[in-house]
């Protein structure tokens, strides 16, 4: 089996947003929606405070709640793990981002673009009338990720496989990979490093990791 997971080393992030900013560029998202934030939080004590960077989105949950409250069947899991909304029978409930507990799926109902009334060349490449007044989120670039597979690429190693965010990491924190691979690039420094994902307690099975202190 396959599983696709993205993992972030928060000691590397240096919170440029540079992938908050490729995200949008990639998929063309209307201002006001960010599938890929990076959290920007103070921790310690003074005079010890440190700041921490904590990119986050859609977690791709192995037991996602927004999909078991989605009245439609919208919401669905693909068998690498990837979850999808179909935005043809999405009927804009938002049943699904009050069960989120990432706060990662938006919904607007206006189209809008970054500067005013005139697309940019990217918004009018890629706007998608279908996302106006249905549930989105992050995709994990899935249309990229089955392109690259069909051209015999690895997601995760070769960019042409690999989500925008994690191609445009200038620090190289962030990695995409099949977890289910023991040899995968994901696999390997989630075996090297200590790691945590957000929420593990409420059971969702986040298939997002965050490296911290080191083992």
């Amino acid at each position: 089996m396959t599983r696709y997971v993205m993992v972030a080393d928060l000691r590397r992030c240096v919170g440029c947003q540079t992938c908050t900013a490729a995200c949008k560029h990639a998929n063309a998202t209307l201002p006001g929606v960010q599938w890929r934030r990076v959290l920007d939080i103070e921790v310690g004590e003074y005079p010890d405070v440190h700041r921490v960077f904590v990119p986050t989105g859609c977690q791709h949950c192995a037991n996602p709640p927004c999909m078991d409250v989605c009245p439609s069947t919208a919401t669905r899991q693909r068998d690498d793990g990837i979850v999808t909304i179909d935005y043809d029978i999405c009927i804009g409930c938002a049943y699904c981002a009050v069960a989120c507990p990432y706060d990662a799926r938006f919904k607007v109902t206006d189209t809008a673009f970054a500067y005013g009334e005139d697309a940019m060349a990217h918004e009018e490449k890629r706007h998608d009338p279908r996302r106006l007044g249905v549930s989105t989120k992050c995709t994990f670039c899935a249309d990229k990720v089955d392109a690259g597979c069909a051209q015999g690429l690895t997601p995760g190693v070769d960019p042409d496989a690999t989500p925008a965010c994690v191609n445009s990491c200038i620090a190289k924190a962030l990695h995409f990979g099949d977890i289910d691979d023991p040899d995968s690039n994901v696999s390997q420094v989630l075996e090297e490093n200590a790691h945590f994902r957000m929420h593990e307690e409420l059971g969702t099975e986040p298939g997002f990791y965050y490296l911290w202190d080191r083992k």
